[in-house]
């Protein structure tokens, strides 16, 4: 079994008097990439700071390969951590050239100089090894940065918004790359972002940010089928929410029929529930009798997402192969097909709020 490198035990920062992470508890084990993922001020870069050593720990502490490097009144410096970091602007010396950069944090070791090779070889720029920064794509310099990071072999790598100053397609291809070199050599880290497509495409284990709490801590394949709070359920995927009508610990009456799951809940029944859906639990089903109008679409290019309302005024959103181009206004006929039943106390009897979406699909908010 891997082991533990990193624990953050009951973690809170603060700022002032305003708790910025609180109660936080997360463990990545070594050669696992997590990721911290959330909405603009949600506290996930103040953490990652943490772990690096710039910021304070106010309650709580940091474990690093056994040792505490963080508690309350205690600070490890940050250059005897043993922690790598990508800066979100990369941070490169503009003076020096890129073999130069890498080896910067080496350049007294005897094997310098093979290091800066195999590193540049690594992230394919051992072509570009004499060049500068201003020489270089944004893609070319975060791959430098990277190797400058990975040269004097960390036990973590910090990664603070890597990719967030390139282009969708690079951020793409880049966040599959850093994976892989990450893989490559064994190293652990943890990457903060706002972007899901950018985290699942990374990391092992994802921790989803809400106002300074750690929602859940889990693969992107159980944040998108078994989400534990409503927030996660809504932050991530896509997902909204239907009223429904607990009838069996595995099925509930819904406007759409009744959604019968792979999961029983423990709930009285004919409680009010919220059902979790996704643009991917309705399918395109022209003969069925359930009929929605189209009131709005985004092509995507392989597929294409409309938005749908019921009779009822209900809204929904779906995912159809965009072969076949439905124009708003036209009705349709749909079916759910939702293998993954996750359901919340109705709206009401839990503390998040409910709101509408620009959409008008009801979702939970993060404020």
């Amino acid at each position: 079994m891997s082991q533990a490198l990193l624990n953050l035990r009951d973690l809170s920062c603060s700022y002032d008097s305003h708790k910025v992470v609180q109660n936080l508890n997360l463990h990545l084990n070594a050669g696992d990439i997590g990721c911290l993922l959330g909405p603009s001020g949600c506290g996930k870069t103040t953490t990652l700071r943490a772990i690096a050593g710039f910021e304070p720990v106010h309650a709580g502490e940091i474990e690093l390969a056994g040792g505490v490097i963080s508690k309350a009144g205690f600070t490890l410096a940050p250059e005897k951590r043993r922690i790598g970091m990508v800066f979100q602007d990369y941070a490169l010396f503009p003076h020096l050239t890129v073999a130069e950069n890498v080896g910067f944090g080496i350049r007294k070791q005897a094997n310098c100089e093979k290091v800066v090779d195999e590193l540049l070889e690594l992230v394919k720029l051992g072509h570009l090894s004499k060049r500068y920064p201003h020489e270089l794509s944004g893609g070319q310099q975060q791959r430098v940065a990277l190797a400058r990071a990975l040269a004097p072999s960390p036990q973590l790598l910090l990664l603070d918004e890597p990719f967030s100053n390139l282009d969708g397609e690079l951020r793409r291809r880049l966040s599959h790359e850093v994976r892989e070199i990450l893989k490559l050599r064994g190293t652990s880290a943890i990457l903060v972002t706002h972007d899901q497509e950018e985290a699942f495409a990374v990391s092992d284990q994802v921790g989803v940010f809400k106002e300074g709490r750690l929602e859940q801590w889990d693969t992107p394949y159980n944040l998108y089928h078994e989400p534990h709070t409503p927030f996660v359920a809504s932050f991530i995927g896509q997902g909204y929410f239907i009223r429904g009508q607990l009838l069996s610990p595995d099925s509930v009456q819904t406007e759409l029929g009744i959604i019968q799951g792979d999961r029983a809940y423990s709930l009285p029944l004919s409680s009010a529930v919220d059902v979790l859906l996704r643009p991917d639990d309705i399918v395109y089903a022209p003969d069925s009798d359930l009929k929605a109008m189209i009131v709005g679409k985004t092509f995507l290019g392989a597929a294409t997402l409309y938005r749908l309302q019921l009779s009822t005024g209900t809204q929904l959103e779906a995912i159809f192969p965009s072969h076949a181009d439905h124009q708003p206004g036209q009705s349709v006929g749909i079916r759910v097909e939702a293998d993954h039943l996750v359901l919340f106390p109705a709206q009401g009897s839990i503390a998040a709020q409910v709101n509408l979406s620009e959409s008008g699909v009801r979702r939970y908010s993060s404020s």
